[in-house]
């Protein structure tokens, strides 16, 4: 077998960092399977100091310092981030080098088993909400003075465990509603709140990943899972923060929208930001909008085959109202991934060993059949269904036949009938199979620990400070429209401005003073 590419992706330690740096690993192999990725794993300042609240640790990067160190010293190629954890600075020769599909950036509400089917309005007063945002704790104490909230920190697991155990305190916890989708939590989603109720944070719901801003290979494999309606909304809401000059330490959120214009191919560009007191009492709000010309190929040329992740939708002309707030489809400006074609035989020659551990049909017959197919031409085996799945797909942890819902609860009620096993020679069928024999649901990514397995061997690469051609820390690639992502960034700073003009510097001057004094 030929030498593979290696490439090294930091990730944080936990379950839904994991989930999503294996989906930028699984996008990103659709369109380069001749490439290896090895995942390397890192606690960062905020998951390791959890008995204070995020404002009152006092350091910035809280989530992302371990992970640009490791991008720093060569020892990981890039990493992916929750983007709402991303500062708006970046360390120097570091670059947002894509911003996947945003997924729905609102909040949502998850209650006790004993507030099941309240919302926010009718829970009994005095009942606690858990939530370690300031932004969403003075949107509460705003609209919502009946509840008491109170700090909880951990990861989405560790959170749940506390809302869910036998004395809880809390008759609700907020989180994003991104987080417990990917992490197919969706049922114990109890309320979504609209922008309308709360606010929500700078870059939640988007995927970002950070690699050095003069890695032209990597930049080059990342400019493919950009999308390009998702960058406008990120930059002006970057934008906003960051002339703002806020983050953890004081309550700011925005909302945008994209809508388009009746009779015109340009899209309307909608921000709403916000700033409050810590009590909630004081509050500047404004909203500015401006007008986007697209070119119609989108984001890439018509010989570039880069594709989106997930599939769009397009934006309709509904009744919503001046800042589109009913607004909740989305642009198409990317053509979907599954017009992309499948060098089968090139995946087969890099990730053979996989179809070695395959329990459904025998090796040999399962990559004779693939590596007959070539560039995926022919029909799929009649031995093993497999030959016909997206790149990827059977390799990162995600079942093509059970959605990750259908997972989770066949892994903890009754054991489910595997769909492929029909197909599959008598000698290896498993007509009923447990999740936990399941090997989408087993890790097939090589994933090692950053401290006890450190790359050895890598050279310290130069770093080059870029940071006057990036957009908030964005890299602007060659082929996307920098004009739109300047007037993106333009409109952000405006926002900002007209806030400032309103008192917003002395809100959240007031709001850092009193986080200080108690910590």
């Amino acid at each position: 077998m030929a030498d593979k590419k290696v490439v090294r992706v930091g990730s944080r330690k936990s379950e839904l960092a994991l989930i999503q740096t294996k989906y930028v690993i699984s996008c990103l192999q659709k369109l380069n399977p001749d490439v290896q990725y090895e995942i390397y794993t890192m606690t960062t300042v905020g998951d390791r100091v959890l008995n204070k609240s995020l404002p009152k640790i006092g350091e910035k990067s809280l989530f992302t310092k371990d992970l640009e160190d490791a991008l720093t010293t060569g020892g990981v190629d890039f990493v992916v981030h929750s983007l709402k954890d991303l500062p708006t600075a970046l360390p120097l020769g570091m670059a947002i080098g894509a911003v996947l599909e945003r997924e729905d950036p609102r909040d949502a509400l998850v209650l006790n088993e004993k507030h099941r089917g309240k919302t926010l309005a009718t829970l009994p007063k005095g009942s606690i909400i858990g939530t370690s945002s300031l932004r969403r704790s003075a949107q509460l104490a705003r609209n919502y003075p009946h509840l008491i909230v109170c700090d909880i920190r951990g990861n989405l697991n560790t959170r749940l465990a506390k809302l869910d155990a036998e004395n809880s305190k809390f008759a609700g916890i907020i989180l994003a509603q991104a987080g417990l989708v990917r992490m197919g939590w969706n049922k114990r989603i109890d309320q979504v709140l609209e922008p309308t109720e709360i606010l929500y944070a700078v870059g939640q719901g988007a995927l970002a990943v950070e690699c050095r801003s003069n890695d032209d290979y990597i930049l080059g494999m990342l400019f493919k899972l950009c999308h390009l309606e998702t960058q406008c909304k990120i930059i002006v809401e970057r934008s906003f923060l960051k002339t703002l000059g806020g983050g953890c330490s004081a309550p700011v959120a925005v909302c945008t929208n994209l809508k388009r214009k009746h009779d015109s191919k340009s899209l309307q560009l909608y921000i709403e930001g916000a700033v409050w007191s810590l009590d909630g009492k004081s509050e500047i709000k404004s909203t500015l909008d401006c007008e986007l010309q697209f070119n119609e190929k989108g984001p890439t040329d018509e010989t570039d085959d880069a594709v989106p992740i997930k599939k769009t939708r397009t934006v309709e002309d509904n009744n919503s109202d001046n800042n589109g707030n009913n607004q909740t489809e989305t642009t198409k400006l990317n053509p979907p991934l599954s017009e992309k074609k499948i060098d089968l035989a090139k995946f087969v020659s890099v990730h053979e060993e996989m179809f070695q551990k395959c329990p459904f049909s025998k090796a040999q017959n399962k990559t004779k059949d693939i590596k007959e197919q070539g560039q995926g031409d022919a029909k799929p085996s009649s031995v093993c269904p497999s030959t016909s799945f997206p790149v990827g797909i059977d390799f990162m942890g995600n079942c093509p036949y059970v959605s990750t819902e259908q997972k989770i609860d066949a892994s903890v009620q009754v054991p489910m009938k595997c769909p492929i096993a029909v197909h599959c020679e008598p000698s290896t069928s498993m007509p009923h199979m447990s999740a936990d024999q399941c090997p989408f649901l087993k890790e097939q990514a090589k994933i090692l620990d950053y401290n006890e397995n450190m790359p050895q061997g890598t050279e310290t690469p130069t770093l080059e400070d870029n940071s006057e051609h990036l957009h908030c820390g964005m890299y602007c690639h060659g082929k996307l429209e920098r004009t739109i992502l300047d007037k993106c960034e333009k409109l952000g700073q405006s926002l900002a401005q007209e806030l400032i003009s309103k008192g917003a510097l002395e809100v959240m001057k007031c709001a850092q003073n009193e986080i200080h004094s108690k910590a």
